[in-house]
């Protein structure tokens, strides 16, 4: 029998490695609130790398909502997806095995305003001799949780159902669970293009 290949999105995986990375840094870090402010080289690699994944996906749901524009940094990607969708920054996602509840995006209520997670990130790219706390586990969490609503966006212009099925993290916004499988949905108020 032959082997059968799909394309796969090299974002989801992206995402799904971030989800199995942070599984196996469970069993080392409590994630609790005492330790949100912990950091370690280990979690500035997620964070850098959430991160780095945040900007690729962001700029492609940019393109596709304003193929006009050039989006290329986080304001820009702030001003094209609240107004195609006023609603992110309450986006939702949790956590339920450690009882967390994220809203990753909720700084963009306020125009040109990075998330604090993004704002870390980029403290410790660049100045990480002074700002290597940033690589926190409250900013990784925040970040990967913060990737995983984009993706739910980027996957809705092409399917009905998302691909994969988080292990970790569960989307209550953009989304809705339906026996085992995610349902995309975009409420009413958004106006992307594929909708």
């Amino acid at each position: 029998m032959a082997i059968q290949h799909k394309s796969a999105s090299p974002h989801l995986n992206y995402f799904s490695c971030l989800e199995d990375d942070l599984l196996v840094l469970s069993r080392w870090i409590e994630f609790s609130e005492n330790n949100e402010s912990v950091y370690s080289i280990e979690l500035a690699r997620l964070l850098m790398t959430a991160a780095a994944e945040v900007d690729v996906v962001a700029k492609a749901i940019c393109a596709t909502i304003d193929k006009q524009r050039k989006a290329e940094s986080i304001n820009i990607y702030q001003q094209v997806l609240i107004q195609a969708l006023p609603m992110l920054p309450s986006a939702q996602v949790d956590m339920p095995r450690f009882g967390l509840s994220f809203h990753p995006w909720a700084n963009w209520a306020t125009p040109k305003t990075p998330p604090d997670w993004w704002q870390g990130n980029n403290k410790v790219k660049h100045q990480r001799h002074t700002h290597f706390d940033r690589a926190s586990l409250k900013n990784v969490l925040d970040s990967v949780a913060g990737l995983l609503v984009l993706l739910l966006l980027y996957h809705s212009k092409d399917e009905s159902y998302f691909p994969i099925t988080p292990r970790l993290f569960a989307p209550r916004t953009f989304s809705i669970t339906e026996g085992n499988s995610i349902r995309l949905l975009i409420p009413d108020g958004a106006t992307l293009p594929w909708i």
